[in-house]
């Protein structure tokens, strides 16, 4: 008889994320159920506002994705009023954009997923010489590999577990069978985690550059950016390129080798093609420079025949709620779609109405199929078409670590994806970086559009629509009287953690999960491998408040799984 597993809430993400899996009698996996457990409701928020102010309130979807939706609602209330931003103001744009980038591939992997792979109290057991040399098996120049170091590094992680102070150590399935690095190898994981905690504030002080402050920044506005002083100042610049040169080394004497040395341990997983899901991906592209390239292609695969890349059509996309706890059920476009809460509650048992809806998170739809969004689906169609920036650096790795690019489409492999996006993105920031200063130098210091608001149409529609860490992002507004009359967020994370729709397909998170075994159901870490692969970023599902502190309602976390 099949059991029912239940994971509430997945921890080491961003927001309230519940996951219901069905084993059968070999512990595998024969049906999923991923469901938000917050609702967002910033759609409602923003109506009959100002178009102008949007971006601020927008940004407001997430704490740490604070940037990209700031951007997107600038964007969108541009495209619907015909407002085209200086070149300035795109470039410094995406510097900060693709800094973030950079920042939150290092933070995923080490601080929110590498503890799936890597076992913390092995790290106790390692020889610091042998882990030194282990290191130089997988970079020239590792980093920060002195046997003094890692004996320090070791001695703290000690001194942790014996004044009982773990913090987000204190949950992990240590010494679960299916950890397979070596102490050695654990060890050297555990030195970059720490040296990554660094990395995290320095990346940060690189966004405020230009940004104003992070998280929530303020240097955006309809028409450009406000950043100018900054834009002119010499030290400035060089302080956010300087910080940048440190993180390029991180990447690729620690983050790089490390994706190397988890693809070697855990060969296994990757042939079985663990954490795979439908194979359908999609792109819509952008961050161009030097005026003749663009960072990332834009393009749709299905069913993993990257042979045939079709060209991305937006109108294709749609948001249905079936399975989620909103009134209308209908797919529609994000320009008419309705946000209007309709909860049902959970079976008496405290599981999901698996058979009804189920989940705050809604259902996008390409051409009316599931598609996985996020670095795995930029990798991979970049490499398909052969782009000339993401092909080289792909295929470096792939010579370097005997992937094929089927291998990618595994929980393992989409860490793979992001780590090279985080080099390529990296890379490619001195470049962008170089475009300012040229403009500047030719005394281009335009970073703002005038406009006066009372000229522009009252009425109009428009699209901030963007390539961001974890996928395709879409703000999509309509205004009508010189206000936001329908606003609708399309998530990179509604995309992957979509519930099953009309025709009971399965979203992204839910189909990886299908046959998964599980070595240790009371311990499920096999399913925190897949889930946490996808990066999942719930806050941007989370969004209920009150101005005068009133009590709202309570939620229940169950912090054990149930059998």
């Amino acid at each position: 008889m099949n059991k029912k597993i239940v994971i509430d809430p997945i921890t080491r993400i961003e927001g309230h994320l519940r996951i219901e899996v069905e084993i059968d009698e070999n512990h595998v996996i024969q049906e999923a159920w991923a469901s938000g457990q917050l609702f967002r409701g910033i759609e409602t928020i923003l109506k009959g506002r100002d178009p102008r102010d949007a971006g601020l309130i927008a940004q407001r979807i997430c704490g740490v994705c604070t940037n990209v939706h700031y951007r997107a609602s600038i964007s969108a209330v541009e495209d619907a009023y015909g407002i085209t931003i200086p070149p300035n103001a795109e470039i410094i744009r995406n510097l900060v954009t693709l800094s973030l980038f950079v920042q939150d591939h290092i933070v995923h992997y080490y601080h929110l997923h590498s503890l799936d792979f890597v076992d913390i109290t092995r790290a106790l057991e390692a020889d610091c010489t042998q882990a030194a040399r282990e290191a130089e098996q997988w970079s020239i120049h590792p980093y920060r590999n002195s046997v003094g170091h890692l004996e320090s590094v070791q001695e703290k992680l000690s001194s942790f577990i014996k004044a009982g102070r773990l913090g987000l150590f204190a949950n992990g399935y240590w010494g679960h069978s299916a950890y397979r690095l070596s102490p050695e190898q654990n060890l050297v994981h555990m030195n970059h985690y720490l040296e990554a905690l660094n990395l995290q504030r320095e990346i940060s002080k690189a966004v405020a550059i230009f940004a104003g402050k992070t998280p929530h920044p303020q240097n955006l506005v309809v028409g450009g950016v406000t950043s100018v002083a900054d834009m002119l100042n010499p030290q400035r610049l060089n302080d956010f390129l300087f910080i940048i040169k440190e993180v390029r080394e991180f990447i690729e004497r620690a983050y790089i080798p490390d994706m190397a040395m988890v693809i070697e341990g855990y060969r296994e997983s990757i042939d079985a093609g663990e954490g795979r899901a439908s194979g359908n991906f999609m792109c819509c592209g952008g961050y161009r420079f030097s005026t003749q390239q663009q960072l990332f292609e834009s393009g749709v695969v299905r069913g993993h025949d990257f042979e045939t890349v079709e060209p991305f059509d937006e109108s294709k996309i749609t948001e249905e709620a079936s399975r989620s706890w909103y009134e209308n059920d209908a797919p529609l476009s994000p320009y008419i779609g309705e946000t209007t809460p309709f909860y049902t509650d959970l079976n008496d048992d405290g599981t999901l109405k698996s058979e009804g809806k189920y989940s705050w998170v809604k259902a996008p739809r390409y051409d009316g199929e599931v598609m996985e969004v996020g670095p795995l689906a930029r990798m991979s169609i970049g490499y398909a078409k052969k782009s000339p920036i993401i092909y080289p650096y792909m295929q470096r790795f792939m010579d370097k670590t005997r992937m094929k690019l089927i291998d990618f489409s595994t929980a393992i492999g989409r860490n793979a994806a992001r780590a090279i996006e985080a080099q390529i993105c990296c890379d490619y920031l001195f470049d962008t970086m170089s475009d300012l200063i040229e403009n500047i130098k030719y005394y281009d210091e335009t970073t703002w559009t005038k406009y006066i608001f009372e000229d522009l149409p009252k009425e109009g529609r428009g699209r901030g629509l963007f390539e961001v860490p974890r996928g395709v992002l879409g703000h999509f507004i309509r205004i009508e009287d010189a206000k936001i009359a329908n606003y609708q967020a399309v998530v990179p994370t509604t995309w992957n953690a979509s519930p099953k729709d009309a025709k009971n397909v399965r979203g992204a998170y839910e189909e990886a999960l299908i046959g998964i075994t599980l070595s240790d159901p009371t311990s499920p870490l096999e399913v925190l491998r897949v889930i946490h692969s996808f990066d999942p970023c719930l806050a941007c599902a989370v969004h209920v408040i009150d101005a005068k502190g009133r009590e709202l309602g309570k939620y229940k976390m169950h912090t054990t799984c149930k059998i």
